[in-house]
């Protein structure tokens, strides 16, 4: 599923320094405002313990881990909705991207400059939020006027999409960001075709330094009083620390490295996994003599929808599902063990696929 976060902020705050370290992509890090011109996109695994578990059980040919993307987008700047720094260049590619990881800078350095002379989480939030809304502002303004013209032919369904336009427009006068804004249930699809950047779902990363990486500092602090009425996420990281972690060339000694700042595992990949819960995605597994497999999908996805990531076949000829919940799976130690305890479930076309389920699927071309 090519769904992609995309990673924001503004210059200088650790944006590609961070995105190194997920990818371990080669996007230039240096010292100065748009260092990034060009998005770089990165298809990185996703994390997850599951996989050596099953390994173990199956010992399968080989492991196949779910990916996603990043998406390392240049520094936003005061004026970028009006095409002030690569506004315009920023604003189109970070309308392309599912979810935003909004990089903040949480902490001191005099050797590192900030683009607004200090540092000041909130504000910084605040620019960036600001012009975000303010195109947004544009783009809903010309969709009521579009409306209106449909509105005028008679055209019914348009007065429910004209309807939430103009409470959008209201929200973003107030400089409130659409996400989080109460809707009905038809409304989210309605909202979704507006193609706003701010309704898209949003996570806070506090960059701080290594003595704050396990506590938070006063910057952090702020930053959660500040959004603390949004619906958003707020996570701390230190992309000092995570470079530094990068450059180790053995796990061993990664693993050294993490135990003496009492860290249990790499920030990188916290973020990965909040990221795909971001997203709203979920795993599934395959396990096989052949392969053990992980498969993302979306929250709420039937079977016969899950089949289809695999192959699309594998959804139009849908049979039915052979589930296995994934720690029954692990627990008993084997497919035989689980039809003996009676855990071994076949699902039709209405189920809905839980995160973790081990499946097989049985299908007719």
């Amino acid at each position: 599923m090519a769904l992609k976060c995309g990673i924001v902020g503004l210059p200088n705050v650790g944006k590609s320094t961070l995105f190194n370290c997920l990818s371990n992509a080669k996007a230039q890090s240096a010292n100065f405002p748009f260092c990034t011109i060009e998005p770089n996109i990165g298809v990185i695994s996703v994390p997850d313990a599951r996989l050596t578990k099953l390994e173990s059980i199956v010992n399968p040919e080989r492991v196949v881990p779910t990916t996603m993307e990043i998406v390392d987008i240049a520094g936003l700047v005061k004026g970028a909705s009006k095409g002030e720094g690569l506004g315009n260049k920023f604003l189109a590619n970070i309308r392309e991207t599912d979810a935003i990881i909004h990089v903040i800078r949480c902490f001191e350095d005099d050797n590192i400059i900030h683009v607004d002379g200090n540092v000041n989480p909130v504000r910084d939030k605040e620019v960036i939020d600001i012009e975000l809304q303010l195109k947004d502002l544009e783009s809903i303004e010309k969709k009521i006027a579009s409306l209106a013209r449909v509105i005028k032919s008679g055209d019914k369904d348009s007065l429910k999409e004209n309807d939430l336009a103009l409470r959008v427009k209201a929200r973003l006068e107030q400089g409130i960001s659409v996400r989080g804004m109460e809707m009905d249930e038809k409304e989210p699809a309605i909202l979704n075709s507006f193609h706003l950047i701010t309704s898209k779902p949003v996570l806070y990363l506090c960059n701080v330094s290594e003595a704050d990486v396990k506590t938070g500092n006063a910057h952090v602090d702020a930053l959660k009083a500040s959004v603390a009425a949004e619906n958003a996420e707020v996570m701390i990281i230190g992309a000092k620390i995570e470079e530094d972690i990068n450059e180790l060339e053995s796990y061993e000694e990664r693993q050294m490295f993490l135990e003496e700042l009492d860290l249990d595992e790499p920030g990188v990949n916290r973020l990965i996994r909040q990221a795909y819960t971001l997203l709203n995605l979920q795993t599934y597994f395959t396990a096989g003599v052949k392969e053990v497999r992980a498969w993302t999908i979306n929250k709420g996805m039937t079977a016969p929808q899950a089949a289809g990531v695999i192959h699309t076949d594998f959804e139009k000829g849908f049979i039915r599902a052979e589930v296995m919940k994934y720690e029954d799976f692990t627990t008993l130690g084997s497919e035989a063990a689980v039809k003996d305890a009676g855990k071994f479930k076949v699902e039709g076309k209405e189920y809905i696929v839980t995160d973790g389920d081990v499946m097989h699927f049985r299908f007719n071309v």
